[in-house]
């Protein structure tokens, strides 16, 4: 556990935290869904008289035609737009200033991310950054985007950060390797589709990297301290989509109810961590990600049964109730044995989808500090059940290594 006086710090931050959560508005996007539903959010732009919009995706999602033919519709409804597409994983601040500046140059007057959580994470900053003339280090943290941002417009292809919803964006530093959160309100998408027939072209080991970023959004944000009657019950509708059709995206992607059913998983997943928050295994993630390239879900996906492993002291009653959610708990049974169903029912995901249990790229001299930018990370954004102390969480990174 924490030093005693820390914990008492934590604690009472995180309090206040709960507090402004339930105090300050959340906006949410208007939504499109359904089969083909870009084409709506495309007809729903044009009629809103934006000049130009920066089109901010990544050069496979061109390279396979989905943006062109995205594309097609914004001219079929009288849109004019420019193509920025040189997002990558876990995007960087020299991409958030070449977008603006091409933003800028091209005069638009709002943008269309296109892609995963890097496409959209970024649009979110290019779209902070038009409107704040600040550095991205001064917009880090919570509610630190003082103006209104750019129109903003999100077309997600995968089905797992639920960036179409949320308050968050992340993007790195490339000089330190640290990933940078902006936490704000006014970072949500002013509209969005759940388009399932974009999502199809997902490749399996993705739909698995995604979907397991999904589900540890929902995880954690149910173990959370600040975790509310609201949140809770999108857990509930996102664990029920997760059980039923998490596995079977990843073995037939091309059914477009499946990948409706991830989809609002997703965004479920997104509207409850929003308000209540993640946990250890976020930061553990991101900090992977930043030091090795990890993708983020797969990140999630190998610390999240060690981070649950480390909190069900806490936090067994609500575990035993993520085990029922999906179908693996009973009502017979006491609250330790269906936690620890549920912790098996994560690694059991791991299995059926091939996701590594190790990472080669960790390195003995790293750990340290992986563990300490990870605590802090947590420890002064996430209102976790339990709290790391130093050596337990390098103890925990080190379970991770080959």
């Amino acid at each position: 556990m924490a030093g005693s006086a820390s914990l008492l710090v934590y604690k009472t931050y995180m309090k206040a935290l709960k507090i402004a959560a339930r105090i300050i508005p959340i906006p949410r996007p208007t939504l499109f869904s359904g089969a083909n539903s870009s084409e709506q959010l495309c007809e729903a732009i044009g009629l809103m008289n934006i000049g130009k919009l920066l089109i901010v995706t990544d050069t496979a999602l061109v390279d396979i035609g989905l943006v062109g033919n995205i594309e097609a519709q914004l001219i079929a409804n009288g849109v004019d737009f420019v193509r920025f597409s040189d997002v990558t994983p876990d995007p960087t601040y020299p991409q958030v200033e070449d977008g603006l500046a091409l933003y800028q140059r091209e005069q638009c007057q709002g943008i269309l991310a296109i892609g995963g959580g890097s496409p959209i994470d970024c649009a979110k900053v290019i779209a902070a950054r038009v409107t704040n003339k600040k550095a991205i280090k001064r917009l880090a943290g919570l509610l630190k985007v003082w103006r209104t941002p750019a129109p903003l417009f999100a077309l997600p292809t995968t089905a797992g950060t639920g960036s179409e919803v949320t308050v968050a964006a992340v993007v790195s530093d490339p000089n330190t390797h640290q990933k940078t959160p902006l936490m704000d309100p006014k970072l949500v998408p002013l509209m969005a589709a759940l388009d399932p027939v974009l999502m199809t072209e997902l490749p399996p080991h993705i739909t698995a990297a995604t979907g397991m970023d999904a589900l540890t959004h929902a995880v954690e944000a149910y173990l959370s301290v600040n975790a509310t009657a609201e949140t809770d019950a999108y857990v509930n509708a996102a664990m029920a989509l997760l059980s039923r059709n998490l596995i079977a995206a990843y073995k037939d992607g091309r059914s477009l109810k499946v990948r409706q059913g991830m989809a609002f998983a997703s965004y479920y997943a997104g509207l409850a961590f929003t308000k209540a928050s993640l946990g250890y295994a976020h930061a553990i993630a991101h900090n992977l990600g930043a030091k090795y390239g990890t993708p983020h879900g797969v990140g999630n996906a190998l610390a999240l049964p060690h981070v649950l492993a480390f909190s069900l002291p806490d936090a067994a009653s609500r575990m035993g109730n993520l085990a029922r959610m999906v179908g693996v708990g009973d009502e017979e049974w006491d609250d330790n044995t269906n936690a620890q169903a549920f912790i098996d029912y994560v690694v059991m995901l791991q299995e059926e989808m091939a996701l590594p249990k190790t990472l080669e790229a960790i390195k003995n001299h790293d750990v340290s500090t992986i563990a300490q930018l990870a605590i802090k990370e947590a420890n002064w954004n996430y209102p976790v059940p339990r709290y790391l102390t130093q050596l337990e969480c390098e103890s925990l990174i080190q379970k991770l290594m080959v």
